[in-house]
């Protein structure tokens, strides 16, 4: 049936029947991608170009449908016909970064779309190669952008906003850093902070302080600290580099503050196991009229999982969605998950994880089996290993939770298949590693690294250390470990897991009462944790 209205739109459009087409058009029950292509389409055979453009926002913002190849067509002929640059540019780039981005007609199309508005070398003006560097490095095609960005006439700090923004977006943030360094050095006046704002929050997502203090310091001295973006930015980065007291300091100085500005605290204290303080938080957030956003109930409900304040957590979980009118997103699902699961409430959590509207991925599901692992809840947990081995697992330490899953429940059948799993696919754990960073001097420690030119120093305050943890009751925690080894080959595995070199050689060179930073490429253990929290 869909289709014979498909069709009927695009024959009464050719037979130039537009207000029957469009008639028709309003009438269905439901529009597909075809469908919006052939009203397009009618409204251009009728010389309504700025038709096709007014309709064409209401099908991803009313009905949630993405535009293919035959619709970016229809745009770019009206945006032709109509010389309009602006939106022309504007339907580029999101062509730049779309599914369909490789279709010859398309592209054929804008090619003729930049020489009907006068646009000299195939459009590639200020605006336009702005927009397709942008379109490009947002969609993580950095060399792209790069030999685009090169081959500019002129370079100014649109396009190095455009090019370093759209790194820092897709991940780039290395690169965007050594650009930045670049554009400095070329002289580029920065007379607007928004690139700012994008530097530094790739410093937050590499969590190197660091760098982070080094634009803060550059933010002062272009007096651009009243900027409600870059303050945003400065509070998530200092959050992230572990330096909360410095992103509490620049909250509390800020005149003017958004969402954006408490949820970026209320998430960092929260990451900082201060719960109660991020709930006052909001509190105080809501008292000024703002509304959270869907991020500001990650943070509250990871908040809760860490003191195991059940209640709370299903609270703004169901707040969310009652009270603000929110969909929960698989990372609200996550964190719920999260709360049920470090409480106990296990049943309970495998029962969310069964009916969230998202599929759950082999991290949720090890997370759960973590979980009954940790409170000895056999039943349920093996029911969530079976499931979990059904998805064929790819990450080594899953291998090792479920190998002593089964291990515990005495199912040898169950171990020597996980086993086998793991040597078939060749399973190879990747190395831990772990970075601390002491003025200018950077250490990177593997794990099980006995080659260092200090490790008798560092062996040597490592058994001071462990001695005195155990005699203050400390028991070391082999859980991550495969469990058929030896509880003393088990302890000497943990022993030599790098963030506890890179602590001890914190503790040994590290200026007294200095914070000592280390950035981990793995998911701390457990037993880790607990080793850097009472060695704190």
């Amino acid at each position: 049936m869909q289709i014979h209205f498909n069709n009927l739109i695009n024959m009464y459009g050719k037979c130039g029947l537009i207000r029957d087409s469009l008639n028709l058009f309003n009438l269905l029950p439901h529009r597909d991608p075809v469908s919006w292509a052939s009203i397009l389409t009618a409204n251009n055979q009728a010389n309504l170009p700025h038709l096709t453009l007014s309709m064409f926002p209401a099908m991803f913002k009313q009905e949630g449908l993405q535009p293919d190849h035959y619709v970016f067509a229809c745009l770019v002929k009206a945006c032709a016909t109509l010389g309009a640059i602006k939106q022309g540019n504007q339907v580029h780039a999101s062509f730049i970064v779309s599914p369909v981005s490789d279709d010859n007609v398309v592209n054929s199309s804008l090619v003729d779309m930049d020489a009907k508005c006068g646009l000299p070398d195939s459009g590639h003006n200020t605006i336009s190669w702005t927009a397709l560097i942008s379109g490009y490095a947002q969609s993580g095609r950095k060399l792209d952008a790069i030999q685009l960005f090169q081959k500019m006439p002129t370079e100014n700090l649109l396009s190095w906003t455009a090019l370093i923004s759209g790194l820092v977006q897709s991940g780039h943030w290395v690169d965007s850093f050594y650009l930045f360094m670049e554009m400095q050095s070329k002289g580029i006046d920065i007379v607007d902070p928004f690139i700012l704002s994008s530097i530094i929050g790739a410093s937050a997502n590499l969590a190197v302080l660091g760098l982070g203090k080094q634009i803060h310091c550059l933010v002062i001295l272009l007096g651009y600290e009243s900027s409600l973006f870059v303050s945003n930015a400065l509070v998530d980065m200092y959050a992230k580099c572990s330096d909360i007291l410095s992103a509490k300091k620049i909250f509390g100085e800020m005149i003017q503050r958004d969402i954006v500005s408490w949820t970026s605290i209320i998430v960092g204290t929260a990451q900082h196991g201060l719960a109660e303080e991020a709930l006052s938080l909001y509190d105080q957030m809501l008292s000024t009229g703002l509304k959270p956003n869907e991020v500001t109930f990650v943070g509250l409900i990871y908040a809760c999982s860490h003191v195991g304040l059940v209640s709370k957590g299903r609270y703004f979980f169901n707040s969310m969605i009652k009270d603000y009118g929110m969909s929960p997103s698989l990372q609200h699902c996550t964190c719920l998950l999260d709360l049920l699961s470090r409480s106990g409430h296990l049943e309970e959590a495998e029962n969310l994880i069964k009916t969230m509207p998202f599929k759950p991925d082999e991290a949720t599901w090890a997370a759960l089996l973590s979980a009954c692992n940790h409170h000895r809840n056999t039943d349920i947990g093996i029911r969530v290993a079976d499931h979990l081995l059904s998805l064929t697992p790819e990450d080594p330490s899953t291998f090792i939770l479920l190998s002593n899953t089964y291990a515990s429940a005495a199912m040898w059948e169950s171990v020597s298949k996980v086993r086998r799993l793991m040597a078939d696919m060749e399973i190879r754990r990747e190395p831990g590693y772990s970075c601390i960073v002491l003025g200018k001097e950077s250490k990177l420690f593997l794990a099980g690294e006995t080659s260092h030119p200090e490790k008798d120093e560092i062996f040597g305050l490592l058994k001071e250390l462990d001695a005195e943890m155990k005699r203050r009751g400390y028991i070391p925690d082999t859980s991550s470990v495969l469990h058929d080894l030896e509880q003393q080959e088990k302890e000497r595995h943990i022993f030599w897991l790098s963030e506890r070199l890179a602590v001890a050689y914190g503790l040994l060179k590290g200026i007294p009462g200095t914070v000592l930073h280390i950035v981990k490429n793995l998911r701390v253990c457990g037993d880790c944790h607990t080793y850097c929290f009472k060695v704190h």
